[in-house]
């Protein structure tokens, strides 16, 4: 299933991994563990969050996808199912 994994990172430990020189070494391991099929970056309500768009095949993946957030920066994660144009488009063809 196509997951919107949203973490929304703490200032102040984002803060200190980034003094540290280590936030681009972090990040690159987490993409290269969870090998997203997009991923975006940015101020989202004032905070720094990570957008990245996963295929999960099963929801025991939730843990070890969401641990780098949590465990290094202080993140708060959220998981949203999401869907591609291929994807609606076959959903609504079973409303018919």
């Amino acid at each position: 299933m196509r997951v919107l994994m949203k973490a929304t990172m703490d200032t102040e430990k984002a803060n200190e991994v980034i003094r540290s020189g280590k936030m681009p070494e972090l990040l690159q391991e987490t993409l290269d563990m969870l090998k997203p099929e997009a991923a975006y970056f940015g101020a989202i309500g004032g905070r720094r969050t990570a957008l990245l768009f996963l295929d999960m095949q099963d929801s025991s993946e939730m843990p070890r996808n969401g641990e780098p957030f949590f465990s290094q920066l202080n993140a708060e994660v959220e998981v949203y199912p999401i869907m591609n144009l291929d994807d609606l488009h076959r959903g609504l063809s079973r409303l018919r």
